[in-house]
C-alpha cells in the first residue's frame, strides 16, 4: 500500500460530522461521518438531489463545509485549494479544452505543475498506452467518440498520480453498450493503479458492478455503508431495499416467534423477530414451481396465477397474483427457458425460503 510522507496511507479520507447548507437553510449533506480505505473503489449512490456531488465536490475543495473536516492521506484540508490537493476529478462533462490535442489535453496538469518536457513525454505516453488512445494523440476532442473522450478525461486524472481520484457519473452520458463496457475496464483500472476510486452515480448496477463498497445517500444522509454484497443482501431500511434493486416488501403489524402476519399471508423467517416490521425478499429468491410439482411439506408456499410475464433476455420478471389478491414480484433466470416458462393466467407455486426472507426496519 501506497504511503503518505507522513506514515499515513496515501488515498485515505477522513470525514467527520461535514454538513453543507445552501442558500434558504436547504441542507445538502447533514452530518457525515465516513471513512474511505486507502486503495479501494468507494461508490457514493442515490437519488439526484440526496448530496453525493456535493460531497464530493467538498473532497475535491470546489465546495467549503459549513461544518466537520476533511482528511485526505493524512493531511487536513481545511483551508487547502482545490489546486494543491492530491486529488484530481473526472466529470460528467469531461471538460476537456476544445482547441487542444488529446495529448495535450492530458500534459496540461503536468505543464501547470512545471514537471520537465522528458517526463512530461513520458508520462503522457505511458497513460494513453494504459488507456488505449494512443492511436489518437494528435486529434482534437471534437474529433472523438463520447468514449474516446472519456477515455482522456480519465487519462488527465490520472497522469498526475493522484492519491485520489473523483469521478462524478462520468459514464451517464454513453449508450448502454459502451457504459458496460467501460465500467469493468475503470474498475480493472483502478485495481492495476492500486489508487482510491471514490464515484457518484444514480445507477445501482453501475455501484454494483464496480465497487468495493457503497455508500447509500438520501436527502444529504448516509443511509448504509458497506461492501456491495452486504449492503444488497441485507439492506437495513426500505428506502435502500427499494433503491438498491427490485424488492417484495410487506409490513406486518404482529408476529408470533418466527412467524411474521403480512399481507400474504404468514411468513414464517429464519431469525427471531425483534423490533422489526417489514419483511423483504427479492424477486430472484423466489423458487418457482408448476401447480403439479409444488413440494408439499414446506413452509411459505403460495399458489397463484401469472398475470404478467416480461421477457428480459437473460431473465423474465413474473408478476403473480396470489389468493387474495396480493401480487408478487418474481425473477427466474432464461437458462432453462424451454422448459421453465409460463404465460399469462397459468397457474404456479412460489417459495419463499425462510432464510431468503430479511426483516427491516421502517
Amino acid at each position: 500500500m501506497r504511503s503518505s510522507p507522513d506514515g499515513a496511507s496515501r488515498g485515505e479520507i477522513a470525514l467527520d460530522a461535514i454538513s453543507r447548507v445552501f442558500g434558504g437553510g436547504v441542507i445538502a449533506v447533514d452530518q457525515i461521518d465516513l471513512n474511505i480505505r486507502a486503495g479501494e473503489f468507494f461508490t457514493l449512490l442515490g437519488p439526484s438531489g440526496c448530496g453525493k456531488t456535493t460531497l464530493l465536490r467538498m473532497i475535491a475543495g470546489f465546495e467549503t463545509p459549513d461544518a466537520g473536516r476533511i482528511v485526505i492521506s493524512g493531511r487536513e484540508m481545511q483551508n487547502v485549494p482545490a489546486h494543491l490537493r492530491a486529488v484530481n476529478t473526472v466529470f460528467q462533462s469531461y471538460a476537456l479544452f476544445p482547441h487542444l490535442s488529446v495529448a495535450e489535453n492530458i500534459e496540461f496538469g503536468l505543464r501547470m505543475r512545471r514537471i520537465a518536457s522528458p517526463d512530461r513525454k513520458k508520462r503522457v505516453d505511458q497513460i494513453m498506452a494504459l488507456l488505449q488512445i494512443d492511436a489518437f494523440a494528435r486529434r482534437n476532442p471534437a474529433q472523438l467518440s463520447g468514449g474516446q473522450r472519456q477515455r482522456v478525461a480519465l487519462a488527465r486524472a490520472l497522469v498526475n498520480e493522484p492519491d485520489v481520484v473523483l469521478l462524478d457519473e462520468p459514464l451517464s452520458a454513453l449508450d448502454a453498450k459502451l457504459r458496460a463496457e467501460l465500467q469493468v475496464e475503470l474498475m480493472r483500472m483502478q485495481k492495476r493503479l492500486g489508487m482510491t476510486f471514490v464515484f457518484v452515480t444514480h445507477d445501482q448496477h453501475e455501484a454494483l458492478v464496480m465497487s468495493d463498497r457503497m455508500a447509500v445517500m438520501e436527502r444529504g444522509r448516509l443511509l448504509q455503508v458497506g461492501p456491495v454484497l452486504d449492503v444488497y443482501e441485507q439492506p437495513r431500511s426500505v428506502f435502500v431495499a427499494e433503491f438498491l434493486g427490485q424488492s417484495n416488501i410487506w409490513k406486518f403489524a404482529s408476529h408470533t416467534g418466527n412467524v411474521a402476519q403480512t399481507p400474504i399471508g404468514d411468513l414464517v423467517v429464519a431469525t427471531p423477530i425483534g423490533t422489526q416490521r417489514t419483511a423483504m425478499i427479492r424477486p430472484e429468491k423466489i423458487w418457482l414451481y408448476p401447480e403439479a410439482e409444488a413440494p408439499g411439506d414446506r413452509p411459505n408456499l403460495f399458489p397463484g396465477t401469472v398475470r404478467e410475464a416480461i421477457y428480459q433476455g437473460a431473465a423474465t420478471h413474473y408478476h403473480v397474483e396470489l389468493v387474495g389478491g396480493a401480487m408478487i414480484l418474481a425473477l427466474d433466470t432464461n437458462n432453462q427457458a424451454a422448459e421453465r416458462s409460463w404465460g399469462p393466467g397459468e397457474k404456479l407455486v412460489l417459495e419463499l425460503k425462510p432464510g431468503n426472507i430479511m426483516l427491516i426496519d421502517g
